[in-house]
């Protein structure tokens, strides 16, 4: 096994009366995709948020490369190598496909005025995004308004702009939600190829299908604690998975 990347220890957070997320533990492995699944409400995002950032625990730890980062603002973990996307995708729709990656590139810039200025006419930063945007497969998109997409290349663009951070670790929040067949195919293509390309995966995902087919291990929550970790096959046969979230019978049936 690789060497861990991010390790979670004892994470919580409390929202009034609410454990949200209640001492749970788990580590990221360099190279990995690692599937964080559980039913609605067990979590999962509110892990997001506080890997990313957006939250501060009550209690726990995270530790990004054995330096710990919990309580960071989300600028800091981004210039650290943490990248996100979001369920709901909220481009700057009046932008181009390309200015969308322009401003995620521009972000060690934005606190000096005339710098950020600078870096956004660049011709450097246009190439930057064009070979971002042909990673992801929207190379030919690159001069539409943003808020013409369709959902499919939505969720490439919100990961083209992750990608435009650098990341060492990539989040991705239900990233399938609400595609085709084939719009899945294509990013879960993608998706192996970034991870190929040296960038750890952190993936939030309700198709069960899709989840157990990319991930490399997975940690199930549920009512904001681990229920179980282990690899595809370890945990679709865990009992206690199959009561909590899977349902009666083994994950084969599960669409």
């Amino acid at each position: 096994m690789n060497s861990v990347l991010v390790s979670i220890k004892n994470l919580s957070i409390h929202f009034g009366g609410l454990k949200a997320v209640d001492n749970v533990s788990f580590d990221i492995y360099k190279g990995e995709i690692l599937g964080l699944l559980g039913p609605n409400g067990a979590g999962k995002t509110t892990c997001f948020n506080m890997i990313s950032g957006v939250y501060k625990p009550t209690s726990g730890e995270v530790y990004l490369d054995g330096k710990r980062t919990d309580g960071f603002p989300p600028h800091k973990m981004a210039s650290l190598g943490i990248g996100r996307t979001f369920q709901v995708v909220k481009p700057f729709n009046g932008l181009t496909v390309e200015e969308n990656v322009i401003v995620a590139l521009g972000m060690p810039h934005y606190c000096r005025f005339f710098d950020s200025w600078k870096f956004w006419r660049s011709d450097k930063n246009r190439k930057a995004a064009q070979n971002i945007l042909e990673t992801v497969g929207l190379s030919k998109e690159a001069d539409t308004k943003a808020g013409l997409l369709p959902l499919g290349n939505l969720r490439r663009l919100e990961i083209a702009r992750a990608l435009a951070l650098k990341p060492r670790l990539l989040l991705l929040d239900e990233c399938f939600s609400g595609l085709r067949y084939e719009e899945i195919q294509i990013i879960e293509d993608l998706i192996r190829d970034i991870r190929n390309n040296g960038v750890s995966i952190l993936l939030i995902e309700h198709n069960m299908r899709v989840a157990m087919g990319l991930s490399d291990r997975i940690v199930v929550l549920d009512h904001g604690r681990k229920l179980a970790e282990g690899t595809p096959d370890e945990v679709s046969s865990n009992p206690d998975v199959i009561e909590a979230y899977l349902g009666k019978g083994d994950v084969s049936d599960v669409a």
